[in-house]
């Protein structure tokens, strides 16, 4: 046969194929091939080849594909799907991040103001203590830090050391001054046996209670930022199954091999491709739609009733409240303290001139809020609110845009170009992957089961510590004055809020004031103080005798003097 008539007779062949059967332009071909850095374009042979040893993109008409070229398509398609899957997280991981930050900026700067609050009482009302209780007091506020942050520190022990840090300087400065230096020994003694002694009544746990539930919620919406952040990061990191790999290749680029190198997948298509693939992800819907509604309960408890900075700054009130408890028991305990740890000789030295330590209210500095957390919070839930629904769209938003067409033009649907998809389109949930006609979905992903098993165990730990509403709440009041409401020191706190329980209880005793001399430098400090004989009330009489704050005076009026005046105040 001539030359010539071998040319003519596959003229007419080309004539009557379909546009899908006529061999491919091969320049097209490798056009797209180098354009989508698929790989070389010398992979792409130059003219069409009859016959291949093609696995995936096997068709009867000639191809332009290669076995090399499909390799490229595999490697290709798990880069793209793996880069399309870390741009739908990008948003939503740019919002974990910049929340993060922002909540440990946030709890940083409120930290340091609660302490600055705190440490203003010692500036003023206990002016006796001020150089020592810094270290106390700051000591406090780092062990609530790191509770928050994530260590694990009871509430109630770091409470506890406060306390017992605290009562030496209140027994040695408020309840016994006129005693000589105390030896290291006694101070020892007074912080081993605070909590037998039990000098600050109901306070300790009252601290404990009104903290609690507050740092729990702050501390687990911490750690719900880095959850969110392990969810994110494992979906990520999904490595395809050959099954998904080779539909993938054969969605999108197996069409080129035909020459099709601009037709585009049918939407319903590309659904059930989709869905294959990240059927393991989609069975994180339902405990992320779980984990969003534990985020929505946890930013309505730091928005209400335990709002994190109310009650840090609450905290200088039940201090206040404590040391009013213990000058108020001031001779009970220095009893109790002589049997325990031993008597003390009385200090001889004296001065003539005076102060005199009296119960007036004093003026607390203004606080100012840290006025973004709120808006952050609630911004970022918000965003979370409408991120619900993330797993199970993950297909329907991969197979939007220009991945796919709607049915209405032409599309591929795997082996041809065709009008509309013809295949049954399943739905997003494993079971109906049994059905899929596009991937064979053979089991659950470890590393995803992994992290629905780490989720699941944070919401049920979430869910199991219903916050309920307390009576023990510190809370600050008009004109910057902090409250105490209905204290009742048997509290609601149990080990999950960081709490390890407390025996520290007693009654309020006394309302008659006698007087009591300390000292300042070389000034005589009078200091009015309860009788130990008065009539006990309960723990929960709200009308305390106020014995912190005083009136100062520059006088050489002879203690006796003073003491007559005493007596008409």
């Amino acid at each position: 046969m001539s030359r010539s008539l071998s040319l003519l007779l596959l003229l007419l062949k080309l004539v009557a194929m379909t546009p899908s059967q006529r061999p491919p332009s091969c320049h097209e071909v490798r056009t797209a091939f180098q354009l989508q850095q698929v790989g070389r374009g010398r992979l792409v042979p130059e003219v069409p080849v009859e016959e291949s040893d093609l696995e995936i993109c096997q068709h009867k008409a000639p191809t332009c594909c290669t076995r090399k070229m499909e390799e490229s398509y595999q490697a290709a398609v798990r880069r793209e799907i793996a880069h399309n899957i870390q741009a739908l997280n990008f948003e939503i991981k740019f919002m974990i991040v910049s929340h993060k930050s922002n909540f440990k900026e946030g709890f940083t700067h409120l930290i340091d103001l609660a302490v600055n609050h705190t440490l203003s009482l010692f500036d003023s009302t206990f002016w006796l203590l001020e150089q020592e209780a810094v270290d106390p007091v700051r000591e406090l506020f780092t062990d609530i830090s790191l509770y928050v942050l994530g260590e694990e520190i009871p509430v109630d022990a770091a409470v506890s050391r406060f306390f017992d840090a605290l009562f030496p300087l209140v027994y040695k400065h408020l309840i016994n001054p006129r005693m000589a230096p105390l030896p290291k020994e006694h101070l020892e003694c007074l912080r081993l046996t605070r909590q037998d002694i039990n000098p600050f009544g109901p306070y300790s746990q009252t601290m404990v209670t009104g903290l609690s539930k507050s740092l729990w919620a702050s501390r687990m919406m911490n750690q719900a930022l880095n959850m969110v952040e392990h969810v994110i990061n494992g979906t990520e990191q999904t490595v395809m199954t050959r099954e998904c790999t080779r539909a993938l290749v054969k969605m999108q680029y197996c069409p080129h091999c035909q020459g099709l190198t601009l037709i585009r997948p049918c939407v319903g298509y590309c659904l059930n491709v989709m869905r294959g693939c990240l059927a393991t992800l989609a069975e994180l819907d339902a405990p992320w739609r779980d984990f969003i509604s534990l985020l929505e309960h946890l930013a309505r408890q730091l928005s209400g009733s335990y709002d994190l900075e109310l009650s840090l700054l609450g905290i200088r009130e039940v201090v206040k409240e404590s040391i009013q408890y213990a000058e108020m028991h001031g001779s009970n305990i220095s009893s109790v303290v002589e049997k325990v740890c031993g008597p003390l000789q009385e200090s001889a030295k004296s001065s003539p001139d005076v102060i005199v330590q009296m119960n007036m209210e004093d003026k607390l500095p203004q606080v100012t809020k840290f006025p973004a957390s709120g808006h952050l919070r609630s911004e970022f839930i918000k965003y979370m609110e409408n991120s619900k629904a993330f797993y199970a769209t993950l297909a329907e938003r991969l197979c939007s845009g220009d991945l796919a067409v709607r049915d209405g033009s032409t599309c591929w649907d795997g082996e041809d170009v065709v009008e509309s998809y013809a295949n049954v389109v399943v739905s997003n949930e494993f079971k109906a992957q049994a059905k899929n006609p596009e991937v064979k979905v053979r089991g659950h992903n470890v590393l995803i089961a992994n992290v629905i098993n780490r989720l699941t165990h944070f919401i049920q730990t979430g869910s199991q510590k219903q916050i309920k509403p307390d009576k023990n709440r510190i809370r600050e009041g008009s004109g910057g004055n902090e409250k105490l409401e209905d204290a009742d020191p048997s509290g609601d706190c149990d080990d999950e809020d960081g709490c390890q329980g407390s025996g520290d209880s007693s009654t309020h005793t006394g309302t008659k004031l006698i007087p009591e001399v300390s000292r300042k430098g070389n000034a005589t400090v009078l200091v009015l103080l309860p009788h130990p004989g008065s009539t006990k009330t309960s723990h929960k009489q709200k009308n305390l005798p106020d014995t912190g704050s005083r009136l100062t005076f520059s006088s050489t009026l002879p203690l006796a003097a003073l003491l007559f005046i005493c007596q008409y105040i």
